[in-house]
């Protein structure tokens, strides 16, 4: 059963929301208040749908929709790791004792004794969250023919964000567009939407939003403007 702030509206149906979890991202389980909005392709394994999700992860979400939900869920926990680095890296070189008994005495490292583990904490439950399962008026959707691993020209990447992160790296590419049009033409066609990358490398901004626009005609999806750069 739904449950969710009423004054949110939103033009795709939200899933279905665990009464204890009504205020909760599905990303990263910290409290929330907004939805991101899931359009779906032709080639997207799910229906459209809107995902309760905090301000930061919806912003993540809207950057890097990808080929579904999943590879997009996969998407902001990289991110998330990304940005809050120094926060998980407190877990690494220490334990909770041993900030305790730590001897930090100056005032900008006394603040850092308090607070250093809770921000740990939160930055990991945030990392850890996985979010629960995806059903829509009742009804499951199907996660059994999803994979988050994908190979493509014989390297096999643990995630889709994975192998996007790596060719745009390596071939300085503009992600957003890049990510735009692979969300365009789904997993199938990652080489396609690596060479149109390519070709536009030095094309305008303006340029850009019409290829992705032809190419969301060509495959015949609905363009959502908020999800793409």
């Amino acid at each position: 059963m739904r449950h969710f702030n009423k004054m949110v509206t939103q033009s795709v149906p939200l899933i279905d929301v665990p009464f204890e979890l009504r205020h909760t991202c599905w990303f990263c389980s910290e409290p929330s208040n907004c939805v991101f909005e899931y359009h779906a392709s032709v080639h997207t394994p799910h229906p459209s749908l809107g995902i309760p999700a905090c301000k930061e992860c919806l912003k993540l979400a809207q950057k890097s929709p990808l080929t579904s939900i999943w590879d997009c869920q996969i998407a902001v926990k990289d991110e998330l790791m990304r940005i809050y680095a120094k926060h998980l890296a407190i877990g690494v070189n220490w334990t909770e004792q041993e900030l305790i008994d730590s001897e930090f005495s100056c005032k900008v490292f006394e603040g850092f004794k308090k607070s250093a583990w809770m921000m740990y904490l939160i930055a990991r439950d945030r990392v850890n969250a996985t979010g629960w399962p995806i059903i829509l008026d009742g009804i499951t959707i199907d996660t059994a023919s999803y994979s988050p691993g994908f190979e493509f020209d014989g390297v096999k990447y643990s995630s889709m964000s994975k192998a996007v992160t790596h060719y745009s790296q390596t071939l300085g590419l503009d992600r957003p567009f890049f990510e735009a049009i692979l969300s365009q033409v789904g997993r199938q066609r990652f080489g396609y939407a690596v060479r149109i990358a390519r070709i536009n490398i030095a094309s305008t901004k303006r340029v850009k939003q019409e290829v992705v626009k032809d190419i969301a005609v060509e495959q015949g999806n609905e363009l959502n403007k908020k999800t793409w750069f």
